[in-house]
């Protein structure tokens, strides 16, 4: 979380130096305007977090073809290096109930398919994330849209891409345990 608060911070500041050096805006429209760009960022993405937790399990089955991973996006979640850096990410799934930072339970098959569901949910709230950057430029008159909206647009994409990659390298390797074991549940003889 100290990263993404880091980044945040550093980018608020350069944002609004900037604009502030290029005379787009004085320096309090210029700090005023960031803030609430950022704040009303964060209140958007959390909007949809929330709507998102509350939609039912059943929307996001754990084999569902609409969240496959697919080869190429494999290869390039390696040669992006996610694994290295997956970690690093925060996880404010916790905060809607389910913490997705530790696999708690790996020999339990329900949940595993639970926090494969997790996953998808997590996915597709992060993916509704992207587009939310370009609602908060429309909030700013002229040039500031696109010197301060803009910016802070593409940061909120960045910062939810991460999470999206590392989900979703997480995802084959969680399906893979799940089908193993409901394999060897299906293999084992049923006791009499």
């Amino acid at each position: 979380m100290k990263l993404y608060l880091t980044i945040i911070g550093v980018a608020m500041t350069l944002i609004a130096g900037i604009n502030i050096a290029c005379g787009v805006a004085s320096p309090l429209y210029a700090a005023v305007a960031v803030v609430f760009c950022v704040v009303l960022q964060i209140i958007l993405d959390s909007v949809a977090a929330l709507a998102i937790r509350l939609t039912p399990d059943r929307l996001y089955p754990a084999e569902s073809p609409r969240y496959r991973v697919s080869g190429w996006e494999k290869k390039l979640y390696l040669k992006l290096g996610v694994r290295a850096w997956k970690d690093h990410i925060p996880d404010l799934g916790g905060i809607g109930g389910f913490s997705k930072k530790r696999l708690q339970s790996p020999d339990d098959p329900a949940y595993v398919e639970k926090y494969v569901i997790e996953c998808h949910k997590g996915v597709l709230t992060h993916r509704l994330c992207y587009p939310l950057g370009l609602l908060v430029m429309l909030t700013l008159p002229g040039l500031c849209a696109l010197t301060i909206g803009l910016p802070v647009a593409v940061i909120n994409l960045m910062l939810n891409a991460l999470p999206t990659m590392a989900l979703r390298y997480n995802t084959p390797m969680l399906l893979r345990m799940l089908q193993r074991m409901r394999q060897k549940q299906t293999a084992a003889p049923t006791a009499k």
